[in-house]
């Protein structure tokens, strides 16, 4: 695929260090990676956000934002507020397109979860996928709740003729409890979908050389990696050196 968009089923579910695990595992393989995140919110001119986040962990170098918000809100509201022009799902589309004219790999990071509201008009993440006829890659929470909120995004896809990729556990926790382990198994029957990968909680602190490691570890081999849902499930303590990366030795 050239181009991949990624969500999340809502925020602060690790959809930033799945963005970076995808292009640190693309790129080690030698191909032409480049990250486009439509609208940032919640950062201030100057500051880093989740673009710089991403080249910090993947070394991809190629990454950028079209438009940022200072305050941490849907990008509409957060653009109005802010009298500042929304990004819509066309420009979003266009400059993806223009960054796969010249990349192997374009990775589109969104804001949210899929139906966030980019502007007044509607325009969401989905409506960008639809545009480019790109497939999602949807990033989940490990516990409890995570079934609904990840069947409502895979059904929404269905709904608008658009392919999933397969879900990604954004932060699998060091002690998983009772709902996480079951939810390995109930997350593809739930949702439709398969389990393609977990990336340990804390990946975001590693260096660049454990990062990729525990990335290979933890993306399936459709992304690039080795990860086998079975193994995370029947593992104890399950971290990137129980499924053969390594990274946090």
């Amino acid at each position: 695929m050239s181009v991949l968009v990624v969500t999340g089923t809502g925020t602060g579910v690790g959809k930033t260090v799945v963005v970076a695990a995808v292009a640190a595992v693309a790129a080690a393989t030698g191909r032409r990676v480049a990250v486009l995140k439509p609208a940032q919110t919640g950062v201030l001119p100057g500051e880093p956000g989740d673009a710089a986040e991403v080249a910090r962990l993947s070394g991809v170098d190629s990454c950028r934002e079209l438009a940022r918000y200072p305050e941490p809100l849907a990008p509409a509201t957060a653009a109005r507020r802010a009298g500042l022009p929304a990004v819509t799902p066309a420009a979003a589309a266009r400059a993806t397109a223009e960054l796969a004219a010249a990349h192997d790999l374009v990775l589109v990071e969104g804001a949210g979860g899929l139906l966030v509201r980019f502007d007044d008009g509607g325009g969401t993440l989905a409506d960008v996928a639809a545009a480019l006829g790109a497939p999602v890659l949807v990033v989940a929470a490990a516990g409890l709740g995570t079934l609904n909120a990840t069947a409502l995004t895979t059904e929404a896809l269905r709904h608008r003729g658009l392919r999933c990729a397969g879900v990604v556990v954004g932060c699998w926790p060091a002690e998983p409890d009772l709902a996480a382990r079951c939810n390995l198994d109930d997350l593809p029957v739930s949702c439709g979908e398969p389990v393609v990968g977990a990336l340990p909680a804390g990946a975001s602190a590693l260096d660049r050389a454990a990062f990729l490691a525990a990335a290979r570890a933890g993306l399936g081999p459709s992304l690039g990696g080795q990860f086998d849902v079975t193994r995370l499930a029947g593992a104890a303590d399950w971290s990137p050196a129980t499924q053969g990366g390594g990274a946090a030795r």
